[in-house]
């Protein structure tokens, strides 16, 4: 056979060797606009330094292994003892070694500590989606802690660590620790008030021993998990609230080095996250937890953790549509067809442009929501209460679509396994469905319209900042008060409502700072009205030459 027919052509070459933050300007943008000028300089140079790390060939392969060679459990050693132990390739140590490193469970405690933090977790999320779920529980579960300051005063230095330490031991021994949660039980679900799993009081005030089975426990390995059990009618005693649903810290490891009674029963066979282990648990009556806050408060204890990763779900979605719209946008830049550059191609150009569109969005109103945080006011935080369930519910909808459209874009290559489009769609789903599904944000929406009205004062102040700038933009803002002074079958229409409410701040955010070409094309197409129900039907008039360019990636190769 001729050696000349096995001669590659026309492929486009590997995304690697690029600065992944500084390629990607909306959220460079967004970093230099919410942080402090007194950090911004300095967080700019991690941030640089954590995206050439990031695009780097080395972690893109940590990332193909860490899925491939997906956890594996081990509940006995060789002599029969149980251990309950989960085994991880080293790519999965090297990638939250890295993340551990580069800050993202640091957020809580260091200035812009929020948006620096949601930067990165971004750009680590691009390389590899599984193990930023314990990054995401060890950095959110600082709220709930705090409801004990005892406690928080032990173990909020080992959250924000940046040495990861593999294995367990006792958690005082180590420099650094993760930290991991489990309310979802088979019989609940969402509901979590229907958790049956108990907690009995021990002599000690605040300890407690648990008897329980839970459904879904992510990364099993972590030094210690927040749960929520039921604790009986009376109470503990001192500080006790006579019972109920109440949060505990369970530790895989007891101070004297004695392993927890923690039996780990399977691990979940999943869609994507394939290298994050989620195992089912079991408390079998000796398992010993310490309480975190007052007894029947369960809920407002961990609310706060639930808020902050739900938020990491708005983040990792974000993740995914970047990546995966620069995937296609570098393809297409190299790919020839019909006699040029599938990127110069004026239908080829709109699908790009679109898919661009999603992903700025959901990337600055993901770093909007961080800088909220970090001004920790009064105002942000009742922004807060509204848009987090808002964002979570768009656009981790948003996500499935946009990675397959991206997906497509390269055709059969797209397709192929080696592509890493494949892992990126497998994974797209996640963020809808955790820590609450769709129909549970768009419920907290209504609750928070319904309980707090500082929410929705802080919601409109937010949106109003850009009234007058566009009239596409006005008009959704007046379509969506007519709306919610609509209460008549008002939880039937909560989705509606919640993606209405998601559009319009995210067209809010970029009237006000993304580039004219950008704002232009998202108010025309998502308020306007002038879109079709595919991606790749925009207005031809917009300048899309201008938006896809700015979704380009930058490698060493131009």
């Amino acid at each position: 056979m001729a050696a000349t027919t096995h001669t590659v052509t026309n492929q486009a070459p590997p995304l690697v060797g690029y600065d992944m933050f500084s390629s990607d300007p909306a959220l460079a943008e967004a970093v230099q606009r919410h942080l402090p000028p007194e950090v911004s300089a300095e967080a700019r140079e991690e941030l640089t330094a954590f995206g050439v790390s990031a695009g780097s060939a080395q972690a893109q392969e940590w990332g193909r292994l860490a899925n491939e060679c997906p956890p594996r459990l081990r509940t006995h050693d060789r002599y029969g003892n149980r251990i309950d132990e989960v085994e991880f390739h080293p790519a999965w140590h090297r990638l939250l070694g890295r993340g551990v490193g580069a800050g993202l469970t640091d957020a809580w405690g260091r200035p812009g500590g929020h948006v620096r933090r949601a930067a990165g977790f971004l750009l680590a999320s691009q390389v590899e989606a599984g193990h930023g779920c314990p990054l995401s529980m060890t950095h959110a579960a600082v709220p709930a802690l705090r409801a004990d300051p005892e406690l928080a005063a032990v173990w909020e230095p080992l959250l924000a660590s940046r040495v990861y330490e593999e294995g367990l031991r006792p958690p005082l021994e180590k420099t650094g620790v993760l930290l991991g949660m489990g309310m979802t039980e088979k019989q609940g679900g969402s509901d979590v008030g229907a958790n049956t799993t108990r907690a009995e009081p021990l002599a000690a005030d605040g300890e407690y021993v648990l008897t329980g089975h839970k459904w879904f426990c992510s990364a099993p390995m972590s030094d210690g998990f927040l749960v929520l059990a039921q604790v009986p009618g009376g109470g503990s005693g001192a500080g006790g609230r006579g019972g109920g649903l109440t949060c505990f810290l369970v530790p895989r490891v007891l101070p004297d080095g004695a392993r927890n009674a923690f039996a780990i029963q399977r691990l979940k066979d999943k869609l994507g996250n394939r290298s994050n282990a989620s195992a089912e648990v079991e408390f079998d009556g000796t398992t010993w937890a310490r309480r975190v806050g007052e007894e029947g408060r369960g809920v407002r204890t961990i609310i706060g953790m639930v808020a902050a990763t739900r938020l990491d779900c708005v983040l990792g979605s974000a993740a995914l549509m970047r990546q995966a719209v620069a995937q296609a946008v570098h393809h297409a830049s190299y790919r020839r067809a019909f006699g040029g550059l599938l990127v110069d191609k004026p239908l080829m150009r709109n699908v790009l442009a679109d898919l661009a569109l999603e992903s700025e969005a959901a990337t600055v109103l993901g770093l909007r929501l961080a800088a909220a945080y970090d001004a920790d006011t009064d105002e942000e935080r009742a922004l807060l209460r509204i848009a987090v369930p808002v964002a979570k519910f768009w656009v981790t909808k948003r996500c499935t679509p946009v990675v397959a459209e991206a997906l497509e874009c390269l055709g059969g290559n797209g397709y192929v396994e080696e592509s890493g489009l494949p892992r990126l769609l497998r994974e797209s789903p996640l963020n809808s469905v955790w820590e609450g599904a769709g129909n549970v944000q768009a419920l907290d929406v209504l609750r928070a319209l319904q309980r707090e009205p500082g929410a929705l004062n802080a919601y409109l102040r937010e949106v109003g900042l850009a009234r007058g700038a566009d009239h596409r933009l006005d008009r959704a803002i007046r379509d969506m008060l007519a709306e919610l002074a609509d209460l008549e079958g008002i939880e039937a229409r909560a989705r509606r409502l919640a993606e209405r409410m998601a559009r319009v701040l995210q067209g809010a955010l970029l009237v006000r700072w993304a580039p004219p070409e950008v704002a232009d094309a998202f108010c025309a197409s998502r308020l306007g009205g002038d879109w079709g129900a595919a991606f790749g039907t925009l207005p031809h008039t917009l300048d899309l030459a201008a938006v896809v360019e700015r979704a380009r990636p930058v490698t060493e190769r131009g």
